[in-house]
């Protein structure tokens, strides 16, 4: 097969007709300019140049090969340039998969003013607590609390959650509060996930560690759910601390168990690769690390 870069080489020659000039131009020795045309020459069995001592000029055969070769080397020249000042400069579509507990107020704010400061990308956005197979999805990046399977995706964890028990006035009149973890079976629980309204909550306590089934009347696949029949009076919840703390601070919630929660919960940016990472997702993940979200804690 005809050396590509052989080609490159003897187009460059008959622009410039001049071995030196294109040398030059192409930063190698001028013998090695000469010896790639006439290696060219060689495979094609045709003479492209005819050279003298005071001139250089193509022969009919060499005028059609360059009148074929220059535009799609040209094109080839093009797409890289694309391709290097993609890689360069935020641009382009950037596609993120985000679970139902981000599609909240603030996580808008955050995508809307990311879009503000890099008006050269755009986000498609897949708000969803499935986990995409990223590379078959052609996904850029997907946010995802809790534990990783293994993968040959990258994991950055830039924050944290924890989950409190709570449940509102309404529920717990006339009602004893639990002392320990075991005394949540007598009580209605609002799930997360539950199969047949029974779950199993995974408690701490410093180092005293639970795993206690429990019921309710009513289950659900995401937190706003679960938040909103807790603070209905459907039953004590186990929420996001970020979900609950100033509904306990108001008093439209009330902590129960105050000495347990559930262990620390953590948020990853998981994406196919380092390498030849876009400028789109890097900017992304500087912008992540950087803000100061509701939704999550900060890392220790």
């Amino acid at each position: 097969m005809t050396d590509l870069n052989d080609i490159a080489v003897f187009v460059r020659v008959a622009q410039l007709e001049s071995f030196s000039r294109a040398a030059h131009a192409l930063g190698m020795p001028v013998s090695t300019v000469s010896r790639k045309v006439t290696s060219l020459e060689q495979q094609l069995g045709v003479t492209l140049l005819q050279r003298t001592t005071r001139k250089l000029s193509l022969t009919a055969q060499g005028r059609a090969y360059f009148n074929q070769c220059s535009e799609p080397l040209a094109h080839l020249h093009d797409a890289e340039r694309v391709l290097t000042q993609a890689q360069r400069t935020p641009e382009g579509l950037l596609k993120i998969s985000a679970p139902v507990i981000m599609g909240q107020e603030p996580f808008y704010e955050f995508v809307s003013s990311f879009l503000k400061t890099y008006p050269r990308i755009q986000v498609d956005l897949f708000v969803t607590n499935l986990f995409l197979d990223l590379i078959a999805e052609n996904v850029d990046i997907a946010l995802r609390f809790g534990e990783l399977s293994d993968s040959t995706l990258v994991a950055q964890r830039f924050g944290r959650s924890v989950r409190y028990l709570v449940a509102s006035p309404d529920y717990l009149t006339g009602r004893t509060l639990p002392s320990r973890p075991e005394e949540l079976r007598d009580h209605q629980c609002v799930l997360l996930n539950g199969r047949n309204n029974e779950a199993e909550w995974h408690l701490v306590s410093g180092k005293k560690s639970v795993k206690q089934a429990v019921s309710g009347p009513i289950s659900s696949r995401d937190h706003h759910s679960v938040s909103a029949f807790t603070y209905r009076g459907h039953g004590i919840g186990l929420l996001p601390s970020t979900y609950c703390d100033a509904q306990i601070a108001s008093g439209e919630l009330v902590r129960v168990l105050p000495e347990w929660s559930s262990p620390e919960i953590f948020i990853h940016a998981v994406y196919p690769t380092r390498r030849f990472m876009p400028s789109k997702l890097q900017v992304f993940l500087e912008a992540l690390k950087a803000w100061k979200s509701p939704l999550w804690l900060p890392l220790r």
